[in-house]
Order: C-alpha cells, then structure tokens, then sequence
C-alpha cells in the first residue's frame, strides 16, 4: 500500500509539473496564475498547494525533472559509437523534437532570471552544470581522438551553450524559423570549431541530418 501511495503522489507531481508547463509557456510566469494552473491540473487549489507551494516551488521542480533529462541526454552522447553522431543526436532532441511548450517555457525560465533571484539562482545554478556536463564530454571526446587536442574546453563549452540558447530563443519567438533546415549548418559549424583542421572539410560525417 505504501509503494501504490508513493506512485500516486510521483504521478500526482508529474501531472502538476505538466500542467504549469503548459501554463508557464502559454500565460507566462508572471500572467499564469496558481488557479489557472489548478484548473490544468483538475485538482483544487488546497491539494496543489500540498505539493507545490509557489510558482518558484514549480519552476524549481521542473528544473530538477530537467535535470535528469538531460544527464541521461549527455550519457547518451558519450555512448554514442562516434562522437559527432551522438552530438547531431542530442542537437535533433533539443532543438527540433522538443515541444513548443518545452521551448517556449525555457524562454520564460530565461526571462524570469533577469528579475526573480530565486529564478535566477535556480537557473543559473543548471546552466552551470549543463556547462560542466558539455565540458566533460568535449574532454572525453579529446581523450579519444575524435576532436581537437588543443581546444579550449571551457571557451567551446560556452560556445555551444550561446548557440543553443540562439537556436531555442530563435524557435521560441518566430514562428516561421526553420530549425530543421538551419540544423545541418549549425552541426557544420560546430565540427569545424572542434574538429582536426584535416577533418574540417567535405561532408560532415554523422552530423547531417
């Protein structure tokens, strides 16, 4: 009965989670309300409240389930049987197959940390580790062979963090961005930044989509 208990809240909490995303996205932060986000879930105002007790409550618990999203993302990549293939693979997830609330709500977390400071701890407190994560799999893909040995790894970790936060802004504010068709250039460029100067040429192998 208590394991049946503890799968009932972790699916009570999901659902919650779900519908402020979807809220967040469409309302903003600041215009959805904590009973426009009851009303998503279909629960009331005083059981919400038992599991979540602010929007920051929220947006600290979609952080973390963001988190583990993406540790499992970069695991991913350093399975990957070629580096820059694993790479195209986590690119696709996050700037095409993700959903529009999912990009959109990253723009409002984005928005929010400029005037919330609990916002703006939290996230920057996931773009460090995203940073560190980057970090790691560009040094282990040095290790290997498959990239640069004299790249400065902190410098193309952050680079790539600026294009990604310019591809997920981009397809969050215009709705008439391609992401599809702008990926393979952005996969081109990012294999010339950490590829051998020789593998910098022709056909980028893997990263195509």
């Amino acid at each position: 009965m208590r394991r049946a208990n503890a799968q009932l809240q972790s699916d009570r909490r999901t659902e919650i989670l779900d519908a402020a995303e979807r809220c967040f996205a469409r309302s903003g932060f600041h215009g959805a309300s904590m009973q426009e986000i009851c009303a998503e879930a279909g629960m009331s105002p005083g059981n919400l409240y038992r599991y979540f007790p602010s929007k920051e409550a929220l947006i600290a618990g979609i952080s973390e389930r963001n988190r583990a999203d993406a540790a499992a993302n970069f695991a991913m990549v350093d399975e990957a049987p070629a580096f820059f293939e694993g790479l195209a693979s986590l690119a696709r997830h996050h700037f095409i197959e993700r959903t529009d609330v999912e990009v959109g709500l990253c723009a409002e977390i984005m928005a929010e940390s400029r005037r919330n400071p609990e916002i703006a701890r939290l996230y920057h407190d996931i773009e460090h580790e995203i940073h560190g994560r980057i970090a790691a799999m560009l040094r282990l893909a040095a290790e290997r062979g498959e990239i640069r040995g004299d790249l400065d790894i902190d410098a193309a970790a952050t680079a790539l963090m600026v294009l990604g936060d310019g591809m997920s802004w981009r397809r969050s504010v215009d709705k008439s961005f391609d992401a599809e068709r702008v990926l393979p250039m952005i996969l081109q460029m990012v294999r010339c930044l950490l590829a051998k100067p020789e593998d910098c040429a022709g056909k980028a192998g893997g990263v195509q989509s």
